[in-house]
């Protein structure tokens, strides 16, 4: 075949982005930047496939945003992902392209693909109109190049290239390695790369972020179990008897991470932390509620407030009840005022009127994490 397949490299951790969202997640009204980078691609040119190659923790969740897309777990290194992602394509053409440049033009995959028989690998590039200096040498500015991507690599020459335990910051260093030819093509300084926070000014001319605000339920419920500590919201409960779980059983925890997660369409507890794994057997639900703010975080969101109700015959709840509030608080990195906890009695009726458990319903509310604004 000689068809030319689209991957999307967005695995990364946006470590020098510096702000809460990942730079992947930023939102374009309602679409996250990899999804708008990826159609605004796929309107330029007929591809074979497109692969999204995307960080182990996001996988499943950017699954819900399209049909469409083949989806890939991404590696440690950009290089791992595109190996990843070569394993997909069946393609005789390849283009990977950063999901941080995102707002390509469409005259450079225009000159990419119009060249995709010159040369091994065809690559996009700037010229450099400043004064250069190398180890204190001014040099001759016309032979440095700016290297951009997207780029366009023949898929069998380009998978041998990969082949090493040397790392490459590109595709066409890969090839060159090995004795492939490449061929520059102008590319556009509208492709500058989202790396660091003023960056951002980058995409300054797309929409904002919609105003919408997103809520979710949770609910769990555990039963009582003699000579066990019992923890509830984060901290310890003054009582002889804790919760029967494969966790600590912090039931309000349990619950408030399902509202977190229904608020932002990423599914439950369950789907992040199997109780029959032995690695979350007696953790601590706090750490469990630490990993998914920093996931809520990370794909986008700010939080808004949660209210939560205890529903419970004993223990009292009202001794505790700013404790765990500000413990929540804390946890969630907002403030006291919008964490809420009401506790109620079952009126002596069912299970938990005979106090023998307790149980928790949440809500959350989420909005996007607004990019524009700062």
């Amino acid at each position: 075949m000689s068809g030319i397949t689209l991957v999307v490299l967005c695995a990364g951790n946006s470590s020098r982005f510096e702000l809460t969202a990942k730079k992947q997640w930023l939102r374009i009204d309602n679409s996250p930047l990899w999804l708008f980078v990826t159609n605004r691609l796929k309107e330029f040119y007929d591809f074979e496939k497109i692969i999204i190659a995307s960080h182990k923790n996001e996988l499943n969740y950017m699954k819900n945003f399209s049909d469409e897309f083949i989806f890939v777990e991404g590696g440690e290194t950009r290089q791992k992902s595109m190996q990843n992602a070569l394993a997909q394509v069946s393609s005789d053409y390849v283009m990977f392209t950063d999901v941080a440049r995102a707002c390509i033009p469409k005259k450079v995959i225009e000159n990419l693909i119009s060249s995709k028989d010159d040369a091994t690998c065809i690559v996009p590039v700037l010229n450099v109109n400043d004064t250069v200096v190398f180890k204190n040498e001014t040099i001759n500015r016309d032979e440095v190049k700016l290297i951009q991507t997207p780029q366009l690599s023949k898929v069998e020459v380009l998978k041998q290239a990969l082949n090493t335990n040397k790392e490459f910051t590109d595709d066409s260093s890969a090839i060159k390695d090995i004795g492939g030819t490449v061929k520059y093509v102008q590319g556009s300084i509208e492709s500058k790369k989202i790396t660091f926070e003023e960056d951002i000014d980058t995409i300054s001319s797309l929409s904002a972020p919609s105003k919408n605000f997103f809520t979710g339920t949770g609910f769990d419920i555990h039963p009582f179990e003699d000579n066990k500590k019992m923890f509830l919201g984060g901290i310890e409960i003054d009582v002889p008897y804790g919760f029967k779980a494969h966790s600590d059983g912090d039931v309000l925890i349990h619950s408030l991470i399902d509202a977190l997660l229904g608020a932002a369409g990423a599914g439950d507890i369950g789907e992040f932390f199997p109780d029959t794994s032995e690695e979350f057997k007696d953790i601590d639900s706090k750490v469990l509620l630490k990993n998914i703010v920093t996931f809520i975080y990370n794909v986008g969101y700010e939080i808004v407030n949660v209210d939560l109700t205890i529903i419970a015959q004993k223990p009292k709840i009202n001794p505790y009840k700013q404790t765990i509030k500000n413990t929540i608080a804390k946890y969630l990195n907002i403030e006291k005022q919008f964490v809420n906890i009401k506790a109620t009695t079952a009126e002596k009726l069912g299970f938990i009127g005979r106090s023998e458990g307790v149980a928790v319903q949440s809500i959350a509310t989420l909005k996007y994490y607004d990019w524009k604004r700062k």
